[in-house]
């Protein structure tokens, strides 16, 4: 299929980006790895009238740590997040991520930023940065704003960037020692969207007594959500198998899936029950090799 017509700029500078979306208004659409935006447009699912390519802006793609925080620019793409030895070495539940996207050719052009900036509940990174507690980095023509992950997806397709921002950073802070994460997907086939994901991110103590934990749940909800049940359950408690399994009931309990054609609501539940078990067992282990 075939998009309809529109008018298409590169900007060289974020500045310049912002000035164009404020001048264009909703009419327009920031393209940055246009995996998502693109076949949208094929099926007329959206209709901009002019696409901002922001590809050219070269200081927006990075991953680093600094200042106590890894930091990852909007325009770092998913082939970069599985090459980097920073995020093997450190941050395997990303790696976990980005791997399971789609595949290479996408993973080459996506990019992180769109990813979230997005929306779409069914797109795996949301629920990783809920485990990470991360925050976003929103530039616009009144300078730059912090969002908090959890307060940034509203809807379907909905997130908290304002009128003329550009999602210009990912921000989370760098984890402690015996700190560990792990996100499991289960697809239909290898690329497809997630039937149902878990990203889990835990914290021990040297007795192996869970000091923190974060569950963040993918395509149960409008939103990516969080299990706090599970969350304050697993607090000051051994990840053992029996609190483990706790916890996973306590995250079905969170979800609020639906019937479609990737399955029922109940075989969805059955699924984020077993998945969380195994991403909080990773993340465990992983938390006591670290």
């Amino acid at each position: 299929m075939i998009p309809p017509a529109f008018d298409y700029s590169r900007p060289q500078t974020l500045s310049e980006a912002v000035a164009l979306l404020q001048q264009y208004g909703d009419t327009a659409k920031i393209l940055s790895g246009g995996q998502s935006l693109i076949p949208m447009m094929k099926m007329r699912l959206a209709r901009p009238e002019y696409l901002i390519d922001i590809n050219q802006i070269a200081d927006l793609r990075y991953i680093k740590e600094d200042n106590g925080y890894l930091k990852i620019g909007g325009l770092t793409r998913e082939a970069d997040l599985e090459s980097s030895e920073l995020i093997r070495s450190k941050y395997p539940i990303i790696l976990d991520t980005a791997s399971v996207i789609a595949d290479p050719q996408v993973r080459n052009l996506a990019t992180v930023g769109g990813n979230l900036a997005h929306g779409d509940p069914a797109n795996d990174h949301p629920a990783t940065m809920l485990a990470l507690e991360a925050e976003v980095i929103a530039v616009g023509p009144h300078g730059a704003r912090s969002i908090p992950v959890k307060e940034f997806f509203l809807g379907v397709f909905t997130t908290a960037l304002e009128h003329g921002e550009i999602l210009t950073e990912v921000r989370l802070p760098v984890p402690g020692e015996r700190s560990g994460g792990a996100y499991f997907k289960l697809e239909r086939k290898v690329g497809d969207f997630a039937t149902v994901g878990v990203a889990t991110q835990v914290t021990l103590d040297g007795e192996g007594v869970c000091r923190r934990a974060v569950v963040g749940l993918t395509n149960v909800g409008a939103t990516p959500l969080k299990a706090g049940s599970a969350e304050e359950f697993l607090r000051g408690k051994a990840l053992d198998e029996e609190n483990i399994k706790r916890a996973a009931d306590l995250a079905a309990e969170a979800a609020e899936p639906s019937s479609d054609l990737r399955g029922p609501a109940d075989y969805k539940l059955a699924m984020i029950r077993e998945l969380t078990k195994r991403a909080l067992t990773r993340a465990g282990e992983r938390a006591g090799s670290s």
